[in-house]
């Protein structure tokens, strides 16, 4: 976050969707052709529109094509189809709320967000049908609440100014149990937060239970032990690194991390499980012509989804803003 765009809006220009791969003597990266990492949807839109001045910054999605997306501005949230290229309201505004990262949960169809009400740090649970706030708690001591994760137990929350976890418990059904948050300290190699930057962004669950997360100031990829707060660099092979880091997406070991080594672009690793430990190999970046500073992505109907914040633009109350159709894997 808080990057710097001035960029143009351009909705609907032509496309050049491509995973931009440097020559593999250059970068010891594999080349791949979009044809082989994107299950084509017929028809699917190169571009979203979102409404003027949303500032947005989470997406998620489910089920199906259905897609959510959280705003800064006033902290509502748009639903609707992404291969229909709708819109609508589901949650109203407020004044003083933002939201910041979103996770739909298929077991209750909450969509789970993280942000503020003014400096009061927050963690909603809405109804994906409804637009009902079936949760809101406080988290005391909050600096920066960022991107979260919903695991069979647990909606895991990052800060970017305080090193540690966010931990709401919740049930078989993935309904909140009612109990009081509980806070993980990152300890081990995390590079912590320095007093200006923001830290710890994105978030996901491993294959082994494992948490996965960015640093968006000293880049990397870091693995979290969900019972010790221990955390573990994964290193990363190939490639220009992973130097900064937004939102993070998984599809199996195949991670998207959004402005992972560029402005514009969402990186693609492959990770790997070993005996010490995680690594991860660079296969390329997914770029368009339509990125401009995007925040998250979401995986939906073969697509990879990346919803354009646009940091840094010229009046962002009344700025255009949309969603941008990348090839998965």
């Amino acid at each position: 976050m808080d990057s710097t765009s001035s960029r143009p809006t351009h909705l609907r220009p032509s496309r050049r969707s491509a995973l931009g791969v440097a020559a593999l003597a250059a970068v010891g990266a594999v080349a791949l052709p979009e044809s082989a990492l994107a299950r084509r949807a017929p028809r699917a839109p190169e571009t979203v529109p979102l409404p003027d001045g949303i500032r947005p910054e989470g997406i998620t999605s489910g089920p199906g094509t259905r897609y959510y997306v959280g705003s800064l501005a006033d902290g509502r949230i748009v639903t609707g189809d992404l291969l229909a290229a709708t819109s609508m309201l589901l949650l109203p505004g407020a004044e003083g709320r933002q939201l910041r990262g979103l996770f739909w949960d298929g077991r209750s169809n909450l969509v789970w967000a993280a942000g503020n009400v003014g400096a009061e740090a927050h963690v909603w649970a809405v109804d994906g049908s409804t637009g009902a706030v079936r949760y809101d708690v406080v988290v005391p001591g909050g600096g920066f609440l960022n991107d979260l994760v919903v695991t069979d137990t647990t909606v895991w929350v990052t800060d970017s100014r305080v090193d540690r976890l966010t931990a709401i418990a919740v049930g078989p059904d993935g309904m909140p149990t009612g109990a009081a948050p509980t806070y993980l300290p990152l300890t081990g190699e995390w590079p912590g937060y320095d007093g200006s930057n923001l830290a710890a962004n994105g978030i996901r669950e491993l294959s082994d239970g494992m948490l996965l997360l960015d640093h968006s100031s000293a880049g990397g990829l870091w693995a979290v032990d969900p019972g010790t707060g221990v955390t573990a660099a994964v290193p990363v092979s190939g490639g220009p690194g992973i130097t900064g880091g937004d939102g993070i997406e998984l599809d199996g070991n195949t991670a998207y991390v959004v402005r992972g080594s560029g402005q514009n672009e969402v990186s693609v690793l492959r990770l790997t499980a070993t005996a010490d430990g995680w690594t991860a190999r660079w296969r390329g970046r997914a770029e368009d012509e339509t990125l401009d500073v995007p925040s998250t992505a979401t995986l939906a109907g073969g697509w990879l989804w990346a919803v354009n914040a646009r940091f840094g633009v010229a009046d962002p109350g009344s700025a255009s803003y949309w969603i941008t159709r990348l090839p998965a894997r």
